[in-house]
């Protein structure tokens, strides 16, 4: 992805580890996410947690997508105050400093905003926010369908919570949020069936149907009754999307640039960029906390805060001191968060760079 000239230059300017954006595969796979929920007949509401960033949320909507998702709500106000008319916040909101916070962005900005809930006291929360906003907060109740992480876990308890949603002033039930495991739609096909056939039965209706995830974009469109798809990786994607089948290496917009620091014995090395660059998640099983794709046989076997291990017994060509490596990292809406700004690339050349504008807004 980045050509040797191109890392050195990198280097010079910023220093290493760096963080960086090819913009040509970012316009490429905001368009891939575009053309896949077109075909599927689903609004795209890409989720921002990946990329943090108003300029590229911008683009995405630009390139077509109805709104946008955030998780947090930091992340809502900061996309709200750059412009960004429709927002999912994905989460429950609970306690008084988010209620709190959430009023305030009901009355003080125009922004259409749909937040999600799973349970009677983050919906007690939202009443008292939409009364503070001064206008109506529509609300979809999470469901669900495998994941064991968040949401009722039956079509009988999301139409309890929606009655529950309708009958409070300032509040109006605008449908179902789904996050299924992929290779679940099944599944979560069947649940929606069942709570639409309940809704329907006490006259209410939902009119938003979100799916999530870019693991599950493969099965797009499967889930009869959806109505929009959260897919947030895509835009970067990573070594789990890698692994999931959902992209390539050519797919992959973002790598970190690090050096080689030390190579004090034959078969290791270490590099520049550790768990504070890199991160420690291993996505669910992925062997070490990387790719080297121009050194498929190193591997990062373990981290200190600014080391990066490297194991290179079966690696042919062991990089020397002061080697500008590309990794593309396991997770990387994780990585996004732990650093500022994002070097950014189009052509071979350098861009400029571009602030996370929302990294470590994880208040919610």
């Amino acid at each position: 992805m980045i050509p040797l000239s191109l890392r050195e230059e990198i280097a010079r300017r910023y220093g290493t580890p760096a963080v960086v954006v090819d913009l040509d595969r970012v316009e490429r796979n905001i368009a891939r996410l575009q053309a896949a929920c077109d075909a599927a007949g689903l609004a795209n509401r890409p989720h921002i947690k990946t990329h943090k960033s108003p300029v590229l949320a911008r683009m995405q909507v630009a390139a077509g997508a109805r709104g946008i998702t955030c998780q947090k709500l930091g992340e809502a106000e900061v996309m709200a105050a750059a412009g960004i008319d429709d927002i999912l916040v994905s989460y429950n909101l609970v306690g008084p400093h988010a209620v709190g916070r959430l009023g305030r962005l009901l009355r003080e900005s125009p922004v259409r905003l749909t937040v999600a809930a799973d349970n009677p006291v983050t919906v007690a929360g939202l009443e008292e926010a939409a009364r503070a906003g001064g206008r109506t907060l529509d609300v979809v109740v999470e469901c669900d369908t495998g994941r064991k992480r968040a949401g009722v876990e039956t079509p009988g308890e999301a139409v309890a919570l929606a009655r529950d949603i309708a009958a409070r002033p300032g509040l109006a039930f605008a449908g179902l949020l789904l996050y299924p495991p992929a290779g679940a739609a099944a599944g979560a096909r069947a649940f929606l069936d069942e709570a639409k056939a309940g809704l329907a039965a006490h006259g209410l209706e939902a009119r938003i149907v979100s799916t999530g995830g870019t693991p599950n974009l493969p099965e797009l469109g499967e889930i009869r009754g959806a109505t929009e798809h959260r897919a947030g990786t895509v835009i970067f994607n990573d070594r789990m999307m890698m692994e999931a089948g959902v992209a390539g290496l050519e797919e992959c917009a973002l790598a970190v640039l690090a050096r080689v620091v030390s190579r004090a014995g034959p078969e290791r090395g270490i590099l520049d960029a550790g768990s504070k660059t890199l991160t420690s998640d291993t996505g669910g099983g992925l062997d070490g906390f990387g790719l080297l794709p121009d050194h498929p046989g190193a591997r990062i076997h373990a981290f200190a805060e600014e080391h990066g291990f490297l194991d290179l017994s079966a690696c042919t060509d062991r990089p020397p001191v002061g080697t500008l490596v590309e990794v593309v990292p396991n997770h990387v809406c994780v990585v996004v968060n732990m650093v500022d700004t994002l070097v950014t690339v189009r052509g071979g050349a350098i861009v400029g760079t571009l602030p996370v504008a929302a990294r470590g807004l994880i208040a919610s």
